[in-house]
């Protein structure tokens, strides 16, 4: 099943406000925002994680803080069909942490993250 199948309605329509926001931020050249992550994304039986602020439609890439496991967190994008077809052990799906909040803003997860080598979140 489709990951965006999964998430709740509200764990989309905020990314793609925050997306549209920073749009408008850049095309009059004002700072990008530095929103508070939206969705915790987890692969349950790995240890993969992304805090994800925005989300294009168009070209269906989300951005945030991600984690492959690895030991190097980091900003970026990923495109919505390399989580659909990501399988961690077992053959478990990527989901979403249902229980998160957001409490600090997406460049002080990052700033964590980089000093931890994960999220902590």
């Amino acid at each position: 099943m489709a990951l965006l199948s999964r998430l709740p309605a509200e764990m989309i329509a905020r990314p793609e406000r925050n997306y549209q926001a920073n749009c408008v931020a850049r095309e009059v050249e004002h700072p990008e925002l530095d929103h508070k992550p939206v969705v915790k994304l987890i692969v349950p039986t790995g240890r993969a994680t992304w805090l994800l602020t925005e989300f294009d439609r168009d070209s269906e890439v989300f951005f945030g803080l991600c984690d492959l496991g690895m030991g190097c967190p980091e900003l970026g994008y990923v495109a919505l069909s390399d989580l659909d077809s990501l399988r961690g052990p077992f053959g478990s799906l990527v989901d979403y942490d249902m229980t998160f909040v957001a409490s600090k803003p997406i460049s002080a997860y990052a700033d964590d993250a980089r000093r931890r080598g994960f999220i902590a979140a």
